[in-house]
């Protein structure tokens, strides 16, 4: 008897819901960090200056000045211009809650923040990648498909090669993340002395960013990453998954933001790669194996030979370790025998 599907395919209407968030998302000049609040006016002195009001990443009231005095034109402009944001802001957020109650993933407002200011200073359109447990939540929507959703509050960031970003402001990414309104500090690092690759919101919280870049073998060095004037974590096999990549949306209550993720097929390939890597961390390793059926499964069902192609990249030395999670694999894709044939002739088991 076969096994029950892994994931249920959301209605073709619905999918057309999220076209119109993410091409909305992407007309976006700017991304507004927060909810996206109101206009104020302050008076002081008998002049009026301006302010937006808005809740932040941890649900605080917290207002950004906008200048002033009234009728002063530039001030006027920018006033103007952010109000015209507001309101696209509201309508995004119209829209999300719509896509929330059917079943959509919706990021949390942190992680929403986060990917905010890296998109303002342009780490995604320069080839920054979000991996890990969000871009599964990306790829899901893209893919117009439900499955079980996986909270975390760990952040990856990735990139293949330096970045052409061109400009960095002074205290680089910790700068960056520190325009989301969250109180980032670096993470100290296992080795004494050794720069930091992680950061984390300070205080009694799990919710932190990672930056990691390929290793070019099996250990784990730290590496300069000089236009974030950051260091990152080098990962074996992560070269294969950032080796295509795709342009997404990240939705979330406060509003929508596009950011690059992987191709989904590769995704799914390198998470049963690092699952077998990951011998003493069997929750996680479980979870690795069921994100990478999900997306198999899919493809499998409705996009056929994106599999074969993924693995056709695939390094010959890593082609073991994916045959290791087999037995698992097969398991969980009793339903989607479409998805088990290229996978298996994929990687020549």
């Amino acid at each position: 008897m076969l096994g029950s599907p892994l994931y249920q395919r959301h209605d073709q209407a619905f999918c057309a819901q999220l076209a119109n968030v993410e091409q909305a998302a992407a007309a976006q000049d700017t991304v507004l960090v927060g909810a996206p609040g109101t206009i104020l006016e302050h008076k002081r002195a008998g002049l009026v200056y301006y302010a937006r009001q808005f809740m932040n990443p941890e649900g605080k009231k917290q207002e950004e000045s906008l200048g002033g005095p009234r009728g002063d034109p530039d001030v006027e402009a920018r006033v103007e211009t952010m109000r015209e944001r507001i309101l696209q802001g509201k309508d995004l957020v119209g829209r999300i809650r719509e896509l929330a109650k059917l079943g959509f993933q919706i990021a949390d407002n942190k992680t929403y923040a986060t990917m905010g200011v890296l998109y303002n200073h342009g780490l995604f359109q320069a080839g920054a990648v979000l991996i890990g447990s969000h871009a599964y939540a990306v790829l899901l929507n893209s893919l117009g498909i439900k499955s079980v959703a996986y909270e975390t509050e760990d952040v990856d960031i990735a990139r293949a090669r330096q970045l052409a970003l061109q400009h960095v402001p002074t205290g680089g990414l910790l700068a960056i993340l520190k325009e989301t309104g969250i109180a980032f500090v670096e993470v100290p690092p296992m080795t004494r002395g050794a720069p930091s690759t992680s950061f984390k919101q300070a205080g009694a919280t799990r919710f932190h960013v990672d930056l990691l870049v390929p290793s070019e073998d099996d250990s784990f060095p730290t590496i300069a990453v000089p236009e974030l004037g950051a260091h990152a974590t080098g990962l074996p096999y992560l070269a294969f998954l950032l080796g295509k990549s795709q342009m997404g949306t990240l939705i979330s209550r406060h509003g929508a933001v596009p950011v690059r993720v992987p191709d989904p097929a590769r995704f799914a390939i390198h998470k049963l790669l690092v699952s077998r890597l990951r011998t003493n961390m069997l929750i996680k390793s479980q979870k690795d194996v069921h994100q990478a059926c999900v997306l198999l499964a899919m493809l499998g069902d409705h996009r056929s030979g994106d599999i074969e192609d993924a693995c056709a990249d695939l390094p010959a030395s890593t082609r073991a370790l994916v045959r290791r999670a087999l037995p698992d694999v097969r398991r969980l894709l009793e339903a989607h025998e479409g998805a088990m044939d290229e996978l298996e002739a994929g990687i020549g088991a």
